[in-house]
């Protein structure tokens, strides 16, 4: 049996509500998920009664935006305790910060000549916390781009695009003793993202397993297999978990839910991790 340890709701940037997530899980045939929705935990309750009526294990947890060397680097929060006062008074600060972050995004946009309004990618968010997602989609909507990932390059909202803007967000090594302190495990989510924007080298990998980083993903549906390869062994050296995810979002984003996944001994290894390496 197998879970997926990423996937998302549209209480962040993904496509259907959390017990929708959940009712997709099971038809696939995962014995469990992580619901990993950006900065927020707030799908876990729905979720997890979604999951005791059909039978589905649903882990608490989030991902994590951080940054190093001026670039983003995301981490999974599995296992966490929902209620964790410190945990929740960071998601909430990073949930204020995407809005100030998306309105001074829209206003480059505007500065470029694309009439993207604030108000349109709220109504486009709903329920979720407003992200870039959520303004690639309204650029849909006036044709500025084709599809949702054509507006994450240079030219528009990609990492170093002209209308990207910087956001609040913790170190990487802070968000590790975070998870840590809310009775998580920390697991470095697609680490091929973090070396093609030069936010963290292999030292910096190695100083975060120091740490108490409990896994990394190797597979992810953005990695080739000379990448799988590579995490798998930088995994083995380091001890971390290596894990399987399909960061699925119900849209072009990520791969298919349960494309990518973990199988048990590894989820109880990383289970075992939690709150205390």
């Amino acid at each position: 049996m197998s879970f997926d340890l990423h996937v998302h709701s549209n209480r962040s940037d993904g496509a259907f509500p959390p017990a929708e997530v959940v009712r997709r899980a099971k038809t696939v045939g995962l014995e469990g998920i992580a619901l990993t929705d950006h900065d927020t935990l707030d799908g876990y309750e729905e979720a997890t009664t979604a999951g005791r009526e059909l039978g589905l294990e649903v882990l608490p947890g989030c991902e994590v935006s951080t940054s190093h060397n001026d670039g983003p680097v995301h981490m999974l929060a599995l296992f966490v305790d929902p209620s964790h006062e410190r945990l929740r008074s960071e998601m909430a600060r990073l949930q204020d910060d995407r809005i100030e972050r998306a309105q001074a995004m829209v206003a480059r946009l505007n500065e470029l000549g694309v009439g993207v309004s604030f108000e349109r990618v709220a109504e486009i968010a709903g329920q979720a916390s407003v992200g870039r997602p959520h303004i690639a989609q309204a650029m849909v909507e006036l044709g500025i781009v084709r599809k949702t990932p054509d507006a994450f390059t240079d030219e528009w909202i990609g990492n170093k695009g002209r209308a990207y803007v910087e956001r609040h967000s913790l170190a990487p090594l802070e968000a590790v003793a975070l998870i840590r302190e809310a009775g998580g495990s920390a697991v470095l989510a697609h680490p091929i993202w973090t070396v093609k924007d030069e936010s963290l080298t292999e030292s910096d990998i190695e100083d975060l397993a120091a740490a108490g980083l409990a896994g990394i993903e190797v597979d992810h549906p953005d990695h080739d297999e000379n990448a799988r390869r590579h995490y798998a062994a930088l995994a083995k050296r380091l001890d971390l978990v290596p894990t399987g995810s399909s960061d699925w979002h119900g849209n072009e984003h990520g791969g298919m839910i349960g494309s990518e996944t973990t199988d048990r001994a590894r989820l109880d290894r990383l289970r075992d991790r939690a709150g205390r390496r």
